[in-house]
């Protein structure tokens, strides 16, 4: 199926893997935005988080898309080197980074190419004149058909980038008291990754925050700087609460996507491993998707002088009351989760492995309906 890159990382030289690689994700991404709306009748997450959480997973559909599209013909013979998908199949199961990276330098460039390019109904044409003339298969006019399709993909936007700035979307309160939830996604390159924030914000600025032609664009640039997997949520948040004076972050979320185990794609270690063996089952419910999300929230406020005669709040931060984890995690709380097929779970049930007795399980039926059991 596939050859050794460099570290972790494997490229798929198989057609018909990357294929059925493109369709595993394009599975596991509908049932992720399933999972985030049975999230939300369980009070986890509100309808506004829901609708943000929904349009970072379709973004990741549409990534993966292009990404299938510019791979569609791998390991054919196209006249040219064009090398593979290079995935992390020791940590995550997703795309490598440098995958992102490349096509973020694409989308740049997506109309030029597309101005230099045949049509789909040219290329279409040219097809089935070479296969009725040449009694041949058109490869190399499917390769460019299916690059062509690539940069329509990028062209059309809305693509899970390697960073995804930070959007405020109001939720309550008029002028002087404004809140917001302030959301932006990362692909953490250090674990191929994609990575959700969720941040509450109440802004007592004289300005509303997403208008404010100073404090916004450095809001968002203190976030994104902030984005590393390896921080922790208190980090984050205190180092915003005491950047910005006005901007008072009352509850944050990182949710992790991945990683992806899938038996005949990855090689993590581990009891998910053994379970995806036994189990034994077909192409399309082979996997496992694990889902984190952390939580820190303020539990109260205090009040500090600042200058010779201004005061600002500053929030104080509740950490996880439970064996003193709070110090080590940096959050209130953390619920790990994990979305598989029924087959998968029914051996993790019978096998019941250490350390998944506090882990949720999603378990998606063969009708596509998402099931919840802890």
């Amino acid at each position: 199926m596939s050859t050794k890159a460099a570290n972790d990382h494997v490229g798929i030289t198989d057609t018909f893997a990357s294929r059925r690689y493109f369709r595993k994700f394009e599975r596991i991404t509908g049932h992720m935005a399933r999972v985030a709306g049975l999230m939300e009748v369980e009070g986890t997450f509100t309808r506004d988080e829901t609708k943000v959480i929904a349009r970072h997973i379709a973004a990741l559909t549409y990534t993966f898309r292009a990404l299938s599209m510019k791979y569609l013909l791998a390991g054919r013979d196209t006249g040219r080197f064009f090398g593979s998908l290079t995935i992390d199949d020791h940590e995550s199961g997703f795309p490598a980074t440098q995958e992102l990276l490349v096509m973020a330098n694409d989308a740049q460039q997506a109309d030029r190419h597309l101005r230099d390019m045949a049509s789909v109904a040219e290329l279409k044409k040219q097809m089935v004149e070479t296969i009725i003339r040449e009694q041949e298969i058109p490869t190399r006019l499917q390769f460019a058909l299916s690059q062509r399709l690539y940069y329509e993909e990028l062209a059309r936007g809305q693509i899970f980038w390697p960073r995804n700035d930070p959007q405020a979307q109001w939720l309550s309160g008029l002028a002087d008291r404004r809140k917001y939830l302030v959301h932006w996604s990362v692909y953490d390159s250090q674990i191929n990754l994609p990575v959700l924030y969720l941040m509450e914000v109440e802004d007592s600025g004289r300005t509303a925050l997403p208008k404010d032609e100073r404090r916004w664009p450095e809001a968002q640039a203190h976030l994104m700087a902030q984005s590393l997997g390896g921080l922790k949520l208190l980090t984050i948040a205190k180092g915003f609460d005491e950047d910005f004076d006005d901007l008072h972050p009352k509850r944050l979320r990182r949710i992790h996507v991945g990683p992806m185990y899938s038996h005949a794609y990855t090689r993590q270690t581990g009891p998910i491993r053994e379970v995806l063996a036994e189990a034994a089952a077909p192409d399309g419910e082979d996997w496992a998707l694990a889902w984190t999300v952390e939580d820190l929230r303020s539990e109260e406020v205090k009040t500090q002088r600042s200058g010779w005669f201004g005061t600002v709040e500053r929030e104080i931060f509740a950490l996880d009351p439970f064996s003193g984890r709070g110090a080590d995690t940096g959050a209130t709380s953390m619920e790990r989760s994990i979305i598989l097929p029924t087959r998968p779970y029914q051996v993790l049930a019978e096998k019941q492995p250490a350390g998944f007795a506090t882990v949720r399980k999603f378990v998606v039926a063969p009708d596509g309906k998402v099931l919840s059991y802890r």
